[in-house]
């Protein structure tokens, strides 16, 4: 579970890591996936989400947690958001990397 102070802290334009539960045949590890949150979806309901964006090997990959699952081991936020004038970042999909360092970094 994720720490009230914490989820307060997830909004469009953070930059964080996600520690989640992988499991891989009988073994499970724990992996981390670090991005930009492009949305927030439902509040704190049960069935609250967050997606993080993030650009690996030249391909945009993107990840939707649930905000209560179990799977999530820890939340890190890397950088709070500075100046994000939009609720969801999905114009963040078609941009630059140089041009998403100017809009949101």
């Amino acid at each position: 579970m994720i720490e009230v102070k914490i989820l307060e802290k997830i909004k469009p334009g953070a930059k964080l890591r996600v520690f989640e539960k992988i499991k891989e045949g009988d073994k499970e590890r724990v992996g981390s996936f670090e991005g930009l949150v492009i949305s927030r979806k439902h509040g704190s309901e049960s069935g609250a989400t967050f997606t993080v964006r993030r650009v690996l090997a030249g391909v945009g990959v993107e990840k939707i947690y649930p905000i209560n699952s179990p799977r999530i081991t820890q939340v890190k936020i890397i950088s709070a958001p500075k100046k994000v004038h939009r609720a969801k970042l999905y114009y963040v999909r078609n941009l630059s990397s140089k041009k998403l360092r100017e809009k949101v970094g």
